[in-house]
């Protein structure tokens, strides 16, 4: 049985009716696992009791901690500070509304037992309304699926494991902690998913709208050129712009030749005149954009130290001789 030491990074907002059961189902989950495990809530700026009660589990039990945010900056970002304060080796995420069971967690370590970096939860048997949640939602992980390049049923669940070393790898901002299994593909990591409950929420009020929907699509057009382009922008910008450039080029080579034959371009080809000069001023910018992207790129990850690809482990003889 792997002895890994495990952590729990759940984000609480006004769910104080629900910590309790939260808590206690949850104990008894990870005690029967046998492994050595911490639970890190992150209060994302309550207004209710939230606050208090963690303090005081914190206060009676030493496995637990709690991060408390200044003010309530979102899920992503109560994520990010719980995988920092996390110290297991293994790490899962999931909500506190108590719409994720406990009881689950099980099945997504034996994932990661087998071999997987990052075991995601899949609401197989969905209980939302057709209309309003099921539809849409099945095409929006289509769609997710489809550009991120990672086939997955359900991006939308918190409900995963990850390994640390993933996490470490992985920086979140907007609303991408449901994608952090697409930045993690970029490091090579191998994902698999896991049927989990799809369970009512016990009271409360959904943090989740249509609003939202925006701000997410905007992330997956952002993940699309991360996992396609990060290290080669001149790819997607040089491609644009030589297409933008080359066809204005044509066009004011034509109407050039109109110019050379008498053709009073102006009054008879003004339009088009100024759509060849707007594209062809349109496609050195791009490349320009694209110039600069290749500068910024290599900046990022000279600076930083970082190596433009993930080695998983190195396999030697015990007698290769060190130079």
């Amino acid at each position: 049985m792997s002895t890994r030491t495990l952590s729990v990074v759940i984000p609480v907002h006004n769910e104080e009716s629900r910590l309790l059961p939260l808590y206690d189902r949850l104990v008894a989950v990870l005690d029967a696992t046998s492994k050595p495990f911490e639970i890190v809530f992150v209060d994302d700026c309550s207004s209710d009791g939230s606050r208090k009660l963690l303090a005081n589990l914190v206060e009676s039990d030493s496995r637990l901690c709690a991060v408390v945010l200044r003010r309530n900056f979102g899920q992503t970002a109560a994520l990010a500070a719980g995988f920092k304060q996390a110290e297991g080796d293994v790490i899962i995420a999931m909500d506190g509304d108590l719409q994720h069971a406990p009881e689950d967690i099980p099945a997504l370590l034996a994932k990661i037992d087998e071999g997987y970096d990052v075991a995601s939860g899949w609401r197989k048997e969905r209980i939302d309304g057709l209309l309003t949640r099921r539809i849409p939602s099945r095409i929006a992980n289509w769609l997710m699926a489809k550009l991120s390049g990672v086939a997955l049923h359900d991006f939308g669940t918190t409900f995963k494991a990850y390994r640390r070393e993933v996490i470490e790898s992985v920086r979140l901002y907007g609303e991408l902690h449901r994608f952090i299994p697409v930045l993690a593909s970029i490091e090579g990591a191998r994902i698999a998913e896991v049927p989990i409950q799809n369970l009512a929420r016990e009271g409360g009020r959904s943090h989740y709208g249509l609003g939202r929907t925006f701000r997410v699509f905007f992330d997956l057009i952002t993940l699309r050129f991360l996992v396609r382009y990060l290290t080669r922008p001149m790819h997607f910008f040089g491609a644009i712009g030589a297409l933008s450039g080359g066809l204005g080029g044509l066009i004011l080579a034509g109407l050039a030749v109109q110019k050379l034959r008498g053709v009073e371009i102006m009054t008879q080809h003004g339009p088009l005149m100024i759509a060849g000069a707007v594209l062809t001023l349109g496609g050195v910018q791009l490349l320009c954009t694209g110039l600069l992207g290749e500068v910024l790129m290599r900046t990022y990850f000279e600076s930083q130290g970082r190596s433009i690809y993930a080695v998983r482990e190195v396999i030697e003889s015990r007698d290769r001789e060190r130079v």
